[in-house]
């Protein structure tokens, strides 16, 4: 498959935009490479602390009489032979070759605590080689000055690489803030985030403009998330709502199930996953994520007095069964396009027939998608290249901008959906005021298409701050 520019429009979007985040990775972010070091020899020591415990523990030895010495406690096969062959654990799914998985995502249903030290130590492997190495490696006189690419995505999105700016952790909060905490402000600026609020469904209404749709993007009293939470896990508005939000408990918990309901349904929905791959993560989520009801209740026992005691069979070929997690969300994907999405869904099969005649499609930014693609690909593809393309337009625009008033204040990066910027602290203010024309104001100046509510929402450190200390600031 395979983007191309179409218009003039959108060959000078991606011109301009090149020259743009070139700039960007010459200005650099600034690394606080003390606490980057000391980070990197305490990550070091907590591992082989953390090995020293699982060479100590009971699973190791019936590891070591097993395979003598051939153990190797960084082989995924015998890792796999050891949990479900000789100590009898439920391995939930398998390789396309049989074998077992050992994924973080298989070991986490395992409630045992060499497997959760294991899974730690993974972790902080990863975070330590890809993260904070990663970092220190391509950091040069304090700053560090990664790649931002327009060329590598198919979708026309962007990314980056020499480290991957983009792929910080967020829901591990602690490797969240180790990492984080290594960016730092200019000596008296902020950094500042700014960051489109829902753009990919945004644009996605732009193109089937469902009325349902449109009423939650104008209505802010309505949360198509946590609705579909509430749905997919039997639960009242209640359990969404917490009654006191200075509980930070209370608050993530209720947080960590709109979580799921967006991330293993609602997204997967649209980017045209089905509902046994939504069974299966939302169920297995209720053991990773540790989701329980107001009460302290497993959401697993919560649905099995609701009449769902099992996840199911998960065979395509076989009809669910009444009393599974998938027969249950079988209705509510059911219920969810026949019923609360028709004309998203009418779209949706009107875009693949005229894709399967045509053989490509024309995107709102003036790009054609051509090519081999799968079913969802077709429907993918267009929405995240024209939403990335929202945010790139306003990176071009705010860079020019900055530079046209003169100001000191510098964009440093970009994820997806989000401009980083490293901003004098008497230019706060305007900065803000300024992101906010242009990311929302102009961008809807420049493309008429866009009917729907665009907004943006800011998180601002303090002076001379770290990345983890950012806080939500209103744009006045």
């Amino acid at each position: 498959m395979e983007m191309l520019p179409y218009t003039k429009e959108a060959f000078e979007l991606l011109h301009q935009g090149a020259i743009t985040l070139a700039e960007i990775e010459a200005n650099g972010i600034r690394i606080d490479t003390e606490y980057l070091n000391k980070s990197i020899r305490g990550m070091r020591h907590r591992i082989r602390h953390l090995y020293r415990g699982l060479q100590n523990s009971e699973v190791m030895k019936i590891w070591k009489q097993e395979y003598k010495d051939r153990t190797n406690i960084n082989s995924h096969d015998q890792l796999g032979h050891v949990l479900f062959d000789i100590m009898k654990y439920e391995c939930p799914s398998k390789t396309d070759g049989e074998k077992y998985k050992t994924d973080e995502k298989t070991l986490s249903t395992i409630d045992h605590p060499f497997v959760q030290e294991y899974l730690q130590i993974k972790k902080y492997q990863k975070s330590l080689q890809t993260n904070l190495m990663g970092i220190k490696k391509e950091t040069v006189d304090g700053f560090l000055h990664p790649f931002f690419n327009l060329h590598l995505v198919q979708t026309f999105r962007s990314s980056s690489d020499s480290p991957n700016f983009q792929n910080i952790p967020v829901r591990q909060a602690k490797i969240s803030k180790l990492i984080r905490r290594a960016f730092i402000a200019r000596p008296g600026h902020r950094l500042v985030e700014a960051d489109y609020n829902g753009i990919e469904i945004r644009v996605a209404t732009c193109y089937h403009q469902d009325p349902t749709m449109i009423e939650y993007l104008n209505d802010s009293s309505k949360d198509m998330h946590r609705d579909m939470a509430m749905e997919c896990y039997k639960l009242p508005l209640s359990e969404l709502t917490p009654s006191n939000k200075d509980d930070k408990e209370e608050v993530k918990r209720a947080k960590d199930i709109r979580y799921c309901g967006k991330n293993c349904f609602v997204f997967p929905q649209f980017y045209g996953d089905w509902y046994i791959d939504c069974a299966r993560n939302l169920w297995e989520a209720i053991d990773t994520m540790k989701l329980h009801t107001r009460n302290g209740l497993s959401l697993r026992e919560y649905l099995h007095k609701k009449g769902i005691a099992e996840l199911g069979d998960l065979n395509p070929k076989e009809k669910p069964r009444l009393g599974t997690m998938e027969y249950h969300i079988q209705k509510v994907e059911l219920s969810f396009w026949n019923d609360k999405f028709p004309v998203y869904n009418r779209w949706r099969k009107k875009w693949l027939e005229e894709y399967r005649k045509k053989g490509w499609m024309l995107t709102k930014t003036g790009f054609i998608c051509q090519g081999m693609m799968k079913r969802n690909e077709i429907i993918n593809y267009p929405v995240q290249g024209s939403a990335f393309h929202c945010l790139l337009f306003a990176l071009i625009r705010l860079n020019k901008e900055l530079k046209k008033n003169h100001m000191k204040s510098l964009i440093v990066g970009q994820i997806h959906d989000s401009i980083i910027g490293d901003v004098v602290d008497e230019e706060l203010k305007d900065y803000l005021a300024l992101s906010h024309h242009v990311m929302v104001d102009e961008l809807k100046d420049e493309w008429d298409w866009i009917n729907v509510p665009i907004d943006i929402e800011a998180e601002v450190t303090p002076v001379n701050g770290n990345w983890y200390e950012k806080k939500e600031m209103k744009i006045v």
